[in-house]
């Protein structure tokens, strides 16, 4: 397994733990499903739009897609477990006409070109080792007037070196980079980009959160009944401070881009 590979694993399995859903919620990203369906409507996403959702997790923005805005939505995840629990969550809405998962990387789509109308990745592309490379696979994928939205972590400034470890530790998103630098990868594989909003908000309130959370993950580790990925969750906390910090100041945010595919 080369390096990238590795990061991509780790991250799948990250996401796929207890310990994700204990820190982060189900929806296992800030603004949970209302910052979805934002996206969603700049999107112009509506009824029959073929949507990918790429490293779709346990599939909850796959679930709320297909029944809020009546998508066919395929998700693909790096992750085999995030795969199966996403078809058991879909089994119970009732939505298995309108939802198909897959396991797949996103830098090697196995997805024919110009098959969808539209993709969508939450806070993933981030974590991504080859951007570009993932980038262009989005444009494969997607027609010609299709369009592609991505909701992820930037940062605008220098962040404190030790930050990164927090982020890889709970989210797996310690290559945030600034929001221009996205849009520069997606311009580069030929998308036009029509919007760009912050949401620092929604990544304040899930820092509280996690933060928060922490807090009884220690409880729950002390009792046995949790082990951390990582041994030392005092100096999590702190780092979950220093996190707070960065929001605050500016220098890590959240932002929401959509763009284009010319026709």
């Amino acid at each position: 397994m080369n390096a990238g590979d590795a990061v991509k694993s780790c991250c799948a399995d990250l996401y796929a733990s207890d310990w994700a859903r204990l820190l982060l919620g189900d929806s296992l990203h800030p603004g949970g499903p209302a910052l979805t369906g934002r996206l969603g409507c700049l999107m112009e996403l509506g009824p029959g739009t073929r949507l990918l959702d790429v490293a779709a997790g346990r599939g909850g923005s796959v679930i709320y897609l297909a029944r809020e805005f009546g998508c066919r939505v395929v998700g693909i995840d790096y992750g085999v477990a995030n795969g199966a629990a996403a078809g058991r969550l879909a089994r119970a809405a009732g939505l298995e006409r309108r939802v198909a998962l897959a396991a797949g990387d996103a830098e090697r789509l196995p997805f024919a070109d110009r098959r969808f109308d539209a993709v969508i990745c939450e806070c993933a592309f981030c974590t991504f080792p080859d951007k570009r490379a993932a980038a262009a696979e989005l444009a494969r994928v997607v027609r010609p007037g299709g369009v592609v939205g991505l909701a992820d972590l930037v940062r605008r400034g220098r962040l404190p070196a030790h930050l990164d470890d927090l982020l890889a530790w709970i989210a797996c998103i310690a290559d945030a980079r600034p929001p221009e630098e996205y849009a520069g990868h997606l311009a580069a594989a030929g998308f036009e980009v029509t919007a760009m909003e912050d949401h620092d908000q929604a990544l304040a309130d899930l820092v509280r959160t996690v933060r928060l959370r922490l807090i009884g993950a220690e409880v729950a580790a002390h009792l046995g009944g949790l082990e951390p990925p990582a041994g030392d969750l005092a100096r999590a906390r702190e780092l979950g401070r220093a996190a707070g910090r960065a929001v605050a100041d500016g220098s890590l945010g959240y932002v929401l881009i959509v763009a284009r595919r010319p026709r």
